[in-house]
């Protein structure tokens, strides 16, 4: 809930900022003059191409756009220590805190210096009269406060990074922990004498005529509750794909596990529908054999999944080391390979 508020009360606040600033950009225009009009329309695109404005802004182009506007924005506020007005100069103290927020280190580091030596050199060259020294000044003290920021940011990042198992969209736990885990699991059963078994879920999108990846990433995060209400406590499930989710069932044998994945299979059919999306769902399932690892016991569920999208999708397939090799025999066969 907390989560959901705080998304809610970004998305509001970064429109209004950019209402407010158009506004500005207007009264700025007719009043004060062109560079300064054109620094507010440049502050207002660059609210509303973050994240923060809309989750799509968080992919490809848009970050490339939302940096490039920063960097414009730089351009302009630099231009108004020549070009005027002078009121506009004070803007530059939110480039160091802009860059450092939304740049890589490298580059925002090589912004941040480049405005702080153009700053420094307009004091020299042009008559800004007490308002060198101050304009200065303050430059250096937002510049070091900046790089204060950035220093806890990154500190408190590498704290946390042991503490981020879970993915921020769907709430699934982290691919990166999915090996480590399923190894412990496989050791568990294989200590206990139980069984267990995995299943991988996948959308089957290479079978719809259209695009709808905007619409499936807005219910990502429905499609992660739902399977998260679908299982036990001591049950996990991971995002290993963008629309690809691997769920972890101890104690459970493949016909129990496949049945559990044709659950979830008409379940998030049903929920994909109510959306208005036309896909379908399909789920590869493969039970712990002698000799299997986490990285092998993943290949069989992807094998199966695989195959389970190949014959038409909308179905759950058991992994099967047999029917396995036999489709591989029969595809070289039809491809005139002859076998050993």
């Amino acid at each position: 809930m907390a989560q959901m508020a705080e998304k809610f009360l970004l998305t509001r606040f970064a429109r209004v900022s950019c209402f407010i600033l158009l506004a500005l950009a207007v009264y700025a225009f007719v009043t004060v003059g062109w560079l300064a009009g054109l620094a507010a329309v440049t502050g207002a695109a660059l609210i509303w191409t973050t994240p923060a404005a809309r989750q799509v802004h968080a992919r490809q182009p848009w970050l490339s756009l939302h940096r490039g506007l920063v960097i414009l924005l730089a351009l302009e506020l630099l231009a108004s220590l020549w070009l005027g007005p002078l009121s506009l100069t004070h803007w530059l103290f939110v480039i160091p805190l802009a860059a450092f927020a939304t740049l890589p280190l490298g580059l925002a580091a090589a912004v941040t210096l480049a405005c702080l030596l153009a700053v420094i050199a307009s004091g020299m060259t042009i008559s800004l009269g007490a308002n060198r020294h101050q304009l200065v000044s303050s430059m250096f003290l937002t510049t070091a406060l900046s790089c204060v920021l950035v220093f806890l940011r990154e500190y408190k990042s590498l704290q946390l990074a042991p503490l981020r198992r879970t993915d921020e969209l769907t709430q699934a736990a982290s691919r990166e922990y999915l090996s480590a885990d399923l190894h412990k699991e496989i050791q568990r059963s294989e200590r206990e004498g139980t069984d267990m078994a995995i299943v991988m879920v996948g959308l089957d999108t290479h079978l719809s005529d259209t695009d709808p990846d905007a619409d499936i990433r807005a219910i990502l995060p429905r499609i992660g509750r739902f399977l998260h209400s679908q299982l036990r406590d001591f049950d996990s499930y991971y995002r290993v794909a963008d629309l690809q989710f691997l769920v972890i069932l101890p104690g459970n044998t493949s016909a129990d596990a496949a049945s559990k994945a044709n659950q979830i299979r008409r379940g998030l059919s049903a929920l994909l529908a109510s959306h208005e999306l036309d896909l379908t769902v399909s789920a590869g399932v493969a039970g712990l054999n002698i000799g299997d690892d986490a990285d092998s016991l993943q290949q069989s569920a992807a094998n199966a999944l695989r195959r389970a999208q190949r014959q038409g999708g909308n179905r759950v397939q058991s992994y099967s080391a047999w029917s396995e090799q036999r489709n591989s025999d029969t595809s070289d066969q039809v491809n005139g390979v002859e076998q050993p």
